[in-house]
C-alpha cells in the first residue's frame, strides 16, 4: 500500500489518526481494532502510515528519548514518534515516504489541532533530528529496540531459540509480507488462476498446485471470481495444513474436528480437498461468525459450533474424530510481518502463558481422536516453546507417550530475510528446521517454492496407534 495520503485528505489528518493507532497499540489495543474507528475515508492511508510507524518503532521511539529525554504526554508523544518513524526510511538508502519539509510542517499542523501548546516542542524535536539526523540515528541503532525494532524480551528468545538465525527472523518481521491466493480446488488450479489474473491485467506466480502470490497486494474485491468462490486469501504457509492433514486421503465422509476454526480459512482448504464430516469449533461466537460467512462464500458446508475445544465434556457427542487439526492459539510471532502491533502487544510472559494453554488442548482433544486417526498440531509461531518444545513435552506425558510423530512433520517453518538454502532441497526462504524430534525437519514432500515467501509456522503431525 502506497504511504500516501487519501485523495482530499491533508497529511496533517492521517498524521492524527495515525497517531491515535499508535497511542492505542501501547494501551494494549489491537491495531486491526483500531482502524475500525478511524473514518472510512481516512482508513487506507492510517493503516499504511500504521504498519510503515509500527515497523521503525524502536528506532523512532529510541530517537525521541535521544531527542527529547523528558516524555511528553501520551498524544504529544504518540504523535512526534509517528513523525520520527516516517522520517526513518524503512530500510537502509530507502526513499523517505514524504518530502521532510513536508512531514515536519504537517505534523507541527497536526500538533496546533490537538494539542497546540506542543506545536513549538514537535517542531524543534523533528528539526533537531534532521539536523542531527546522523549521530542520533547511530546512537539509536546501539539500542537493541532501536537496532532491531522489536522489545528486548522478543529479540532474546529469539536468540536463545534460533542462535544462527535470530537476525534474519527479525529482519524477514520488518519485510512486507506477499498476498498469496488459495485457488478453490473444486473450481480450479494455481496456473489457470495466474491466466485469468493476467487477463484482468494483475501480475501474478503460481507457488503451488493451488497457490498464487501476486505481484502487488490489492482488494479481494478486485480479484477475478472472489465472491462466487474461486478464490480466498491464505498465506503459503498456513496452506500446508489440509493436505498434511489429509495426508494420502481420507474415507468419504470421515469425522474431522477443526478444534480453533475461526478466522476459517483452514476449515474451508479442508472441505474443498476433500468430502467430510467436519465440526468448526471455536471458542468465540463471533469469531464463527466468519467462518459460516467464508463457507456460504466457497459454497461449502460443515457444522459450527461455539464453545471451548479444552472442555469436551461441553460440546463432544462420544463419537471420536477420524483426524483433528487444532491450531492452536499462540503469540502469532511468525506473522508479525502481516500484524506489525503484535511484537509491541505482547509481553514476555505470554510466551509460557500460551504453551499452557496449548498443552491443555492437547491433552483434552488427543482421547477424542480414534485408534489409527491423526491429529495435526499447528501454530503461527516461530517460538521453540509454542512448536519443537510443545511437541516433545507431549510425547513424554500421559496421553501423548504413546503417539507416533509422522516423519513428513514440517516443524519449524521459518521466514528468513537472507533466504538462506537449507533443509530439504526445494525448500523455500521459510526453512524447515529443528522439528519436533530434534535435527532438520523435511519438508514433508510439500516444498515451497522460494516466491511463496511463506509466514513462519510450526507443524506436527501426530498419528494415534
Amino acid at each position: 500500500m502506497s504511504l500516501s495520503a487519501a485523495p482530499g485528505l491533508p497529511l496533517a489528518r492521517l498524521l492524527e489518526h495515525t497517531s491515535d493507532t499508535l497511542a492505542g497499540v501501547r494501551a494494549g489495543r489491537s491495531l486491526t481494532e483500531l482502524l475500525t474507528h478511524c473514518p472510512a475515508p481516512a482508513r487506507p492511508g492510517t493503516q499504511a502510515l500504521a504498519f510503515h510507524v509500527l515497523r521503525v518503532l524502536g528506532s523512532a521511539a529510541a530517537v525521541r528519548r535521544l531527542a527529547a529525554p523528558k516524555t511528553p504526554p501520551p498524544q504529544v508523544d504518540a504523535l512526534l514518534t509517528t513523525a520520527l518513524a516516517l522520517l526513518w526510511p524503512a530500510e537502509p538508502g530507502a526513499a523517505l515516504p514524504y518530502p521532510e519539509h513536508t512531514l515536519v510542517d504537517q505534523a507541527v499542523a497536526a500538533a496546533r489541532r490537538r494539542t497546540p501548546a506542543a506545536a513549538g516542542f514537535v517542531n524543534a524535536v523533528l528539526r533537531r533530528f534532521l539536523r542531527e539526523r546522523d549521530a542520533l540515528s547511530a546512537a539509536a541503532r546501539r539500542e537493541p529496540e532501536g537496532a532491531y525494532n522489536h522489545p528486548r524480551w522478543w529479540i532474546a528468545q529469539l536468540q536463545r531459540d534460533w542462535p544462527q538465525h535470530w537476525q534474519a527472523l527479525l529482519r524477514a518481521a520488518n519485510r512486507r509480507a506477499p498476498m498469496t491466493l488459495r485457488v478453490n480446488a473444486r473450481r480450479g488450479d494455481a496456473d489457470a488462476y495466474v491466466r485469468r489474473l493476467a487477463a484482468a491485467g494483475r501480475a501474478a506466480i503460481a507457488a503451488g498446485p493451488h497457490a498464487v502470490v501476486l505481484a502487488e497486494p490489492c482488494p479481494v474485491a478486485d480479484l477475478p471470481g472472489f465472491d462466487a468462490g474461486d478464490v480466498s486469501v491464505q498465506d503459503a504457509a498456513a496452506q500446508l495444513a489440509a493436505p498434511l492433514l489429509l495426508g494420502a486421503g481420507l474415507r468419504a465422509g470421515a469425522r474431522v474436528l477443526d478444534a480453533c476454526a475461526a478466522p476459517g480459512g483452514k476449515t474451508a482448504h479442508l472441505l474443498e480437498l476433500a468430502e467430510l464430516d467436519l465440526l468448526a469449533l471455536d471458542h468465540d461466537a463471533l469469531r464463527l461468525a466468519r467462518v459460516e460467512e467464508t463457507l456460504v462464500r466457497l459454497g461449502l458446508s460443515a457444522r459450527v459450533q461455539a464453545a471451548d475445544a479444552a472442555d469436551p465434556a461441553a460440546w463432544w457427542d462420544g463419537e471420536p474424530f477420524d483426524a483433528i487439526l487444532l491450531d492452536a492459539p499462540c503469540t502469532a510471532s511468525g506473522i508479525v510481518r502481516r500484524h506489525p502491533d503484535i511484537r509491541w502487544l505482547r509481553r514476555a510472559g505470554d510466551v509460557a502463558a500460551l504453551a499452557r494453554q496449548q498443552a491443555r488442548l492437547l491433552d483434552a482433544l488427543w482421547p477424542l481422536l480414534r485408534p489409527g486417526g491423526r491429529l495435526l498440531y499447528a501454530t503461527c509461531s516461530v517460538f521453540r516453546a509454542e512448536g519443537q518444545a510443545q511437541i516433545d513435552a507431549f510425547l513424554q506425558r500421559p496421553p501423548g507417550h504413546a503417539a507416533q510423530l509422522d516423519p513428513a512433520s514440517p516443524g519449524h517453518l521459518l521466514p528468513l530475510a537472507d533466504n538462506p538454502r537449507q533443509g530439504n532441497p526445494g525448500s523455500s526462504g521459510a526453512v524447515p528446521l529443528a522439528g519436533a524430534s530434534g535435527g532438520l525437519a523435511p519438508a514433508g514432500g510439500m516444498p515451497m517454492p522460494a516466491a511463496a515467501d511463506p509466514d513462519g509456522f510450526f507443524y506436527a503431525l501426530l498419528h494415534k496407534p
